[in-house]
């Protein structure tokens, strides 16, 4: 079942948040923006014009703290390792984004009470307003929100797509209502179903193939954690995040969490999209291309890395207290410890788990107190499930550079003078 959490836990969580006030009156501007500012988002390499300096946010995200984002292009905007800060929430102005596809319209936004999913391969198909799923029971669910391709640009072989390192990510609350509580409603999902599969409402492009269309499928079971959710960290979600209504899929990564949901299916077979048949496989990093038989990127290993100390700190102290600070998480398992280790994987110590406990999806927050004498130190963490998965030293070598959790390549070297 997806985490719950009592209303005082929520707001208490809230007040912790950083300020999001400078956010809502540039997210409410997002609404009359223009039709040129949106087309920033668009598919296509990144404008000549920004191409030798600080690229601009896109319009679409101009809402978030530009000093703490790395933006790649229009659709990939990282968050920096070294503005991730204290805290288990993110907050929105510091989440990353990755589209697949150009967002609709922000007049989506204008009008998001009437946007509407429609529910089939359940016994009684019908489709629900978001003004309608907003007078049924909700849940809230706090999970990392991670993309496949998070730590591609770790990997030596260089594979193609946006280079990340380990920005995109965040932890963050959703809220909704659970999927299962829908199929309840519509009397049970068909005898032949074995996926859980959402549609996204882009628009896509004249001319362009129809399974070019955002649908992934996930296996059946994860229905019992989904969400379809219209609030982020307690607020609307913004365009930029799928708003007004997204799919959510815990312990999975962040493409199988749907942005502007409009359909969601219960079948017999996966999507015939390209993005789940032919794109977002574990393939050979020598394969001509990537085949549905190939694993599908779904639930998220074990991961953890260190945010504090960073080589861009500068040089240590000898003799001052270093604090390692960093987070972990399971996907879909609790984390049950973290070690972390200061001559790059040699020796281990274990790491205490600090701040709120918020349910197996979410990430840990862990501190360890070291002493670093003089000279160069390789400091990495690697973090044990509760089912004993424990985030390995090697990457797993694919083509497109998907789920990279090596603790070996996220370890951190740090000079202490």
């Amino acid at each position: 079942m997806a985490q719950q959490h009592d209303q005082p836990v929520n707001i208490n969580l809230r007040l912790r948040m950083k300020s999001q006030h400078a956010v809502d009156p540039a997210r409410r501007a997002l609404l009359g923006a223009s039709a040129s500012a949106v087309a920033l988002t668009g598919l296509g390499p990144w404008p000549h014009a920004f191409a030798q300096g600080a690229r601009p946010l896109p319009g679409y995200a101009a809402w978030k703290d530009a000093s703490a984002m790395i933006v790649h292009s229009p659709n990939t905007i990282e968050l920096r390792r070294s503005a991730m800060g204290d805290g288990v929430i993110t907050p929105a102005s510091q989440l990353y984004v990755r589209n697949n596809l150009t967002p609709p319209s922000a007049d989506i936004l204008t009008h998001g009470d009437a946007w509407q999913v429609q529910i089939e391969g359940v016994r009684k198909p019908r489709a629900f307003t978001l003004a309608e799923l907003k007078k049924m029971p909700t849940e809230t669910v706090t999970m990392v929100l991670q993309c496949s391709g998070n730590g591609r640009g770790m990997f030596p072989s260089k594979p193609a797509g946006t280079p990340w390192q380990v920005g995109a990510a965040g932890c963050v609350m959703w809220t909704g209502v659970p999927v299962r509580d829908l199929v309840r409603v519509l009397g049970g999902t068909d005898a032949v179903a074995k996926f859980l599969t959402g549609t996204g409402g882009e628009v896509l492009p004249a001319g362009v193939d129809p399974k070019a269309r955002v649908e992934r499928s996930v296996p059946l079971l994860a229905a019992n954690d989904a969400l379809v959710a219209w609030e982020l960290n307690g607020q609307p979600i913004p365009l930029a995040h799928g708003g007004p209504l997204r799919l959510i899929v815990p312990g999975f990564t962040g493409v199988n969490s749907v942005k502007y949901v409009k359909r969601i299916a219960f079948t017999a077979t996966e999507s015939d999209s390209s993005i789940q048949q032919t794109d977002y496989r574990m393939s050979a990093p020598d394969a001509k291309g990537m085949i549905p038989s190939d694993p599908s990127v779904w639930e998220m290993p074990p991961k953890s890395w260190i945010n504090s100390p960073l080589p861009e700190g500068g040089t240590l102290r000898a003799g001052a207290a270093v604090i390692i600070k960093g987070v972990a998480f399971g996907g879909t398992k609790a984390v049950k410890q973290v070690e972390v280790s200061t001559d790059g994987g040699a020796t281990w110590k274990l790491a205490s788990l600090v701040g709120p406990d918020l349910g197996r999806f979410a990430w840990r927050e862990f501190v360890a107190n070291v002493d670093l004498g003089a000279g160069t130190h390789l400091l990495a963490s690697r973090v044990t499930d509760v089912t004993g998965r424990t985030q390995p030293e090697e990457r797993i070598e694919n083509k497109a550079g998907y789920l990279n959790t090596s603790w070996r390549d996220h370890a951190v070297k740090v000079t202490v003078a």
